[in-house]
């Protein structure tokens, strides 16, 4: 999918591969910067879906604070955007580039896939970077403000109280024993909080009630509503405050922004504002804590406000009630509050009443924008109790230094060339939280025994670097559990079983989780490493404090040098001693954590290695799947040559017919030649034979020749028209049979049978080049076809593709196929489904299969149980075609045959739908060889929710399906990771039932004989 970590997607994500956020601490203190040992509250890495996110609000003015306006929904899409953050996607890779014209009007970008939601990890919270280094940076606020009161949205200050200024904070005793509640909202009738401060909304409200002892309100407009707390000057340091309590209750996937109003010192009138927005809400009452130092440059030494505004429409877009409670800053030394038990109201007429579900742990994620342009993240859990899994905690994330798929540097190039891509490649990503149900009992997560007595020990591999999207797409180790660097590098780059960080600069980290192992029989950590001579680095240790499953740890930092560490340029093996840590209770390992990089660095795969002998994971040697060797002698034909590019013109070929290139393509016309390079697999560059069809079956007994120099590491495609050989009818082309040039290349000219196209070849319609896996440009000077070859050339046998669909077979049939998205929706798109009585096929990603914290294993088991077809997507959702070698394209679907196998008990799909919609001749021909006659699922109805779903005009997602399905679409691609999508569902169903075809499985709509029989049809 074109939308990209294993969620928040599958961040995804995955998003399309949906994974949840991983666990981060209630708390955080200030990691240490020696060797000593010090407490911290961790933070976890994001569950990255690479989705885009609205900016972060504006700055405040010189007035007295207004609540910032909702952010602007962005139109960037998580995998190619289009944004100034972000480059436009590539064309999509389900049909040809179309002709220029210069009376169409422009269309918007298409791309094959939207982006899917990162992985969570099952692990604790992941430590902050070093004091010195991973401030994190919020929204900075411009001029102070005068008052620190919140004022309306209008050219009118409003007269509020402001906070009495004073040199002493008023409620705190020195070195604190309990929370510090601010309001219960018992006072609010008479505008007073628990601590004489001011608190309103400024009649911004459309309602206020204080019935039941919990502010409850409905909210006027999202640009215009807000709630404040005034107090006098507050020395959250001083007295041992460290985080932000609240109760609140929004609408199911709300978001709400948090105001931290702060003084240069208690003596001071005029404030600064800094901003946080948390989405995702659950839809129940839920405890937020947010540590105060995630508002990065406020003085937490004199905090004087906090507002709440942008109260954002939630789900269903028709729920509009909120609560708000039990505001407090939290005592460091004191447990942090649970969330709250669930209020018992009356049902409303005509609802049902869902019986309680288990216990849940909850957790919410805090992104902080880094002041390197990074992100760091803090997280606080909670637990309560759930009905159905709904929408979780989260919070926006403004910005990231680490581009999304598709725009990451490929991991095949030999990187000299590459400096890092342009920041306004960057796409934004939201990740969220998530609430899994767990059983009741003292502890979240059971503790990994590393052995039961010395004689078990056995070397435990971290990290094997063994998959770029494993690691900067689902944001995955080799353990499944949680590993990234928050957005905060310029680049990470896998290749060959080792990664390659390049800081940003000294605000840069990097983390890998184990999941609360038990390491004592353990010596330390061994690890290639490769830096250039003076390179300096911190290495933090994390392990948890208390039971594991807590988000405590105990952080002890030695630097590079005191490991006694030095580079010279070459690779050399180093071990990590647990030895020198001193103070890890290595009884409950969590957490390898490198900081203030100042150069890059290149790592060799990470393990634990028994006892005191340094012992290193040596990669076993990559060897490629064999294939067919034997050739044949390549028999003439009676049919003449037929000339269709000789390079002379760069928009027309020899024809006389168009020839052009997915935009992102660089061609280079010179002398009756074509230079063309790429770095995308994605993007193809075709020749057309004719307008609409050509008969090319004249010509079986012939040869398609292509004389070239440079890289023959691509794919030549022969594309088949639609049956009316109609343009405007989808799908246009109908399907295409991919051969891998290196296959039939010698130096310097490709022969391929025109017989080794399995089309239809009578109804031809020009030739694709396309699936570039290297970097090293192409010069081609000629392509024709050819009655005949040079006396030694031997032809190859023809390896079996698969069948490349875009459209049923069944008349009057359609399809939805579903891509992965955020677990938060699955419920939802299940009961529209169900209510709409139709079966599906789900495409999901391997990996977080295996995830618990996905809980993804039992979404689609309940799908599959309810005769949705489940289908493959990928192990960890990389563009396939792209891969370096057909042994990692292996690696992708033996992992994911495997896990749906273990999650599905036994069941082996013979449907797989491309990442990305990525296609090329070795993803097929491998998938093949793994799977008898495989079925590539593309798609021809694009919701385009990877391009509108969350910008300002979300209801274009209606248009284009509207179009798609007005052309004679009849298979679906979407993906159930934005909650605009999601709400569309049930209109998308509507309208394709309006076509009077009947809405069934992909498998049912190709006829596929193994497919379960339809309604009234006989097996």
């Amino acid at each position: 999918m074109r939308f990209s970590q294993v969620w928040s997607g599958f961040t995804a994500a995955l998003l399309v591969s949906g994974v949840p956020a991983a666990k981060i601490p209630k708390r955080q203190d200030s990691p240490p910067v020696s060797s000593s040992v010090s407490s911290s509250e961790t933070p976890a890495p994001p569950a990255s879906t690479e989705i885009p996110v609205p900016p972060p609000p504006p700055p405040v003015s010189t007035e007295t604070p207004v609540p910032p306006p909702a952010p602007p929904a962005s139109t960037e899409t998580s995998g190619p955007t289009s944004s100034p953050e972000a480059p436009p996607p590539p064309p999509s890779s389900t049909e040809a580039p179309a002709p220029p014209s210069s009376t169409d009007p422009a269309e918007p970008p298409t791309s094959t896939e939207a982006p899917a939601p990162p992985p969570s990890s099952t692990s604790t919270a992941v430590p902050a970077p070093p004091t010195s280094t991973s401030a994190p940076a919020p929204p900075p606020s411009s001029t102070s403000t005068s008052a620190p009161a919140p004022l309306p949205p209008s050219s009118t200050v409003t007269s509020k109280p402001a906070p009495p200024a004073t040199t002493e904070p008023a409620a705190p005793v020195e070195s604190c024993t309990a929370h510090l509640l601010v309001d219960d909202f018992s006072q609010w009738e008479n505008g007073e909080n628990l601590l004489k401060g001011a608190t309103s909304d400024d009649q911004t409200m459309n309602t206020t009630s204080t019935e039941g002892g919990i502010l409850t309100f409905t909210p006027n407009n999202i640009e215009v509503s807000y709630i404040y707390e005034q107090f006098n000057c507050l020395d959250a340091v001083a007295y041992g405050y460290d985080s932000l309590s609240f109760n609140i209750k929004g609408p199911e996937a709300a978001s709400v922004g948090i105001e931290l109003q702060t003084v240069s010192d208690c003596a001071s009138a005029e404030y600064k504002s800094y901003y946080y927005t948390v989405d995702g809400l659950s839809g129940s009452l839920q405890t937020i804590n947010i540590p105060l130092n995630s508002w990065v440059d406020a003085n937490l030494n004199a905090i004087v406000g906090v507002l709440w505004y942008g109260f954002s429409a939630g789900l269903t877009g028709t729920d509009n009630e909120w609560q708000l409670d039990n505001v407090q800053f939290l005592c460091a030394d004191v447990p942090p509050p649970e969330d709250p038990a669930p209020t018992s109201s009356p049902a409303a007429p005509g609802t049902t009443t869902t019986s309680e579900g288990p216990g849940a742990t909850v957790t919410t994620t805090i992104y902080v924008t880094l002041p390197g342009g990074g992100v760091t993240a803090t997280t606080e859990t909670g637990t309560g109790s759930w009905n159905t899994p709904t929408g979780t905690a989260s919070t926006r994330r403004p910005s990231t230094t680490r581009p999304t798929y598709p725009t990451n540097p490929p991991w095949w190039d030999d990187d000299p060339w590459w400096g890092g891509w342009p920041d306004s490649q960057n796409g934004p990503v939201r990740v969220t939280a998530s609430a899994t149900a767990v059983p009741e009992t003292p502890t979240n997560e059971k503790q990994v025994a590393a052995r039961a007595d010395s004689a078990a020990c056995s070397n435990i591999l971290v990290d094997d670097w063994i998959s770029q999207s494993r690691l900067t797409f689902l944001y995955y180790n080799a353990l499944l559990q949680s590993s990234s660097d928050d957005g905060t590098m310029k680049s990470i780059v896998v290749k060959d079983n080792h990664v390659t960080l390049t800081p940003t600069d000294t605000d840069s980290y990097f983390y890998t989780q184990l999941g609360c192992i038990d390491a004592r029989a353990y010596g330390g950590i061994s690890l290639r490493i490769t830096a250039a001579a003076g390179t300096t680095f911190d290495v933090q240790l994390s392990s948890t404090k208390g039971e594991c499953g807590t988000e405590r740890t105990s952080d002890v930092v030695l630097s590079s040098k005191q490991l006694g560490w030095t580079f010279n340029g070459q690779e050399k093996l180093y071990s990590i001693p647990f030895s020198k840590f001193e103070g890890l209770d290595l009884s409950k390992f969590e957490m390898l954590f490198v900081s203030n990089l100042r150069k890059p660095v290149t790592f060799g795969p990470v393990a634990l290695y028994c006892g005191d002998e340094v012992v290193e994971y040596v990669a076993p040697k990559v060897v490629e799947p064999s294939e067919p060797t034997e050739t044949v002698p390549a028999p003439p034909s009676k049919a003449t040559t037929l000339v269709i590019d000789k390079f002379g013109n760069e928009d027309t070929n020899a024809l006389g017919q168009w020839h052009g290139a997915d935009e992102g393509m660089t061609l280079t016309f010179k002398r009756n030649t074509m230079t063309l390079k790429t770095n995308d697999s994605d993007l193809m560059w075709v020749t057309q034979v004719a307008e609409t069809c050509r008969d090319l079956s004249q010509f079986d007994g012939s040869y398609l020749h292509v004389a070239y120099s440079g890289s023959n590491l691509f794919t030549i495609s022969l594309q088949q028209h639609n049956e009316k050989c109609d343009n405007d009818i989808y799908p246009y082309p109908e399907t295409w049979d991919s051969l891998e040039a290196q296959r039939y290349a010698t130096e310097t000219d490709i022969y391929i049978p025109l017989t080794h196209f399995n089309v239809n070849r009578t109804r031809a319609i020009g030739f694709a080049f396309k699936g570039f896996y290297s970097t090293t440009p192409t010069v081609f000077s000629k392509i024709e076809i050819v009655p005949s070859v040079p006396e030694d050339f031997k032809v190859p046998e023809k390896l079996p593709s698969g069948n490349f669909v875009f459209s049923c077979k069944r008349p009057n049939s359609f399809a939805f196929a579903i891509d992965d998205g955020d677990p938060v929706f699955a419920q939802q798109v299940m009961r529209t489904i169900d209510e709409a009585g139709i079966t599906v096929t789900f495409f999901t990603v391997g990996a977080p299969l295996r995830d618990p914290t996905t809980n993804l294993s039992a979404i689609y088991n309940e799908m599959a149980a309810k005769g949705h077809q489940i289908a493959l997507h990928s192990y960890t959702h990389p563009p396939l075609e792209g891969l370096p070698d057909e042994a990692a394209i292996d690696w992708e679907y033996t992992n994911d045959i495997e896990a749906v196998k273990e999650t599905f008990n036994g069941l082996t799909p013979k449907y797989f739908r491309p990442p990305f919609g990525t296609e090329g001749a070795r993803m097929r021909q491998r998938l093949a060889a793994l799977i008898d006659e495989p079925y590539i699922v593309q798609w021809s109805v694009d919701v385009e929710d990877w391009l509108w779903a969350e910008s300002s005009t979300p209801e274009k997602q209606l248009e284009a399906f509207k179009r798609d399905v007005a052309a004679g679409g009849d298979i679906v691609v979407m993906h159930y990771l934005y909650n605009s999508t999601v709400s569309y569902l049930k209109e998308f169903i509507e309208i394709a039932k309006a076509t009077g075809k009947q809405l069934m499985r992909v498998d049912q709509c190709l006829m596929d004989p193994n497919a379960p029989p339809l309604p009234g049809e006989e097996k």
